[in-house]
């Protein structure tokens, strides 16, 4: 038998709808604009495909089916013999200044004001089978060999523990477990708003970011 070629690698990218107090939400226009962005950049590595490019409605319960729908999609049809999966989830927060490479999400939802279909929980179980609110799933990508490749070219940007409680950690927690059960990886990564980093750069941030997963899977 001849040896076993490498892998190709596919990556689909979520990221979200306007919520409160975001009226517009920079990843909504980075996942619209993000396969232009490479195709014409001819950004992405020989290998490597960047597959469904998604805008989630910021929600929990209610956008649950949805989110599991677009999860199932991504994979249908690939052989995990001889493609690797990832799945890179885009999320704002408002007050930062810099890109944060969440290194886990945990299973609670406490979300600070309702999500875009009215829902509210307080101190609930995201996957009841998975038991109480202290339980903690952590991503299998490398963010620490991320964190360094993106650092060098420049970005500032750090490694977090912690998702919050509201509609990313939810997103998150949901995605790390479809991943485990699948064999797949999945990354949740922070951004600032466009105020803070302007959208050529956060544009130029995600591409890089591509790159460097691909380089450590």
């Amino acid at each position: 038998m001849g040896s076993e070629g490498p892998k190709g690698v596919t990556i689909h990218v979520t990221g979200f709808k306007k919520f409160q107090g975001v009226s517009e939400n920079p990843t909504e226009a980075i996942v619209n604009n993000l396969m232009s962005f490479v195709q014409s950049k001819g950004l992405l590595p020989a290998g490597v495909t960047l597959g469904s490019c998604t805008v989630l409605e910021t929600a929990g319960n209610g956008a649950l089916p949805v989110l599991y729908k677009v999860l199932e999609s991504g994979v249908s049809g690939i052989d995990t013999k001889n493609e690797q999966v990832i799945w890179l989830h885009l999320g704002v927060n408002s007050g930062a200044r810099k890109f944060a490479l969440e290194k886990q999400a945990v299973n609670e939802a406490t979300f600070r004001c309702p999500d875009e279909l009215g829902w509210q929980p307080q101190q609930l179980p995201i996957v009841t089978e998975d038991g109480g609110t202290s339980r903690k799933r952590e991503t299998i990508c490398s963010i620490e060999a991320i964190l360094t490749i993106l650092k060098s070219k420049g970005y500032d940007v750090a490694i977090s523990n912690d998702a919050g409680r509201f509609v990313c950690n939810y997103v998150y927690y949901h995605s790390l477990r479809f991943a485990e059960e699948r064999g797949h990886k999945c990354l949740f990564v922070h951004v600032p708003l466009f105020s803070r980093i302007n959208e050529e750069t956060q544009m130029q941030f995600v591409a890089s970011l591509l790159e460097a997963i691909v380089s450590t899977c």
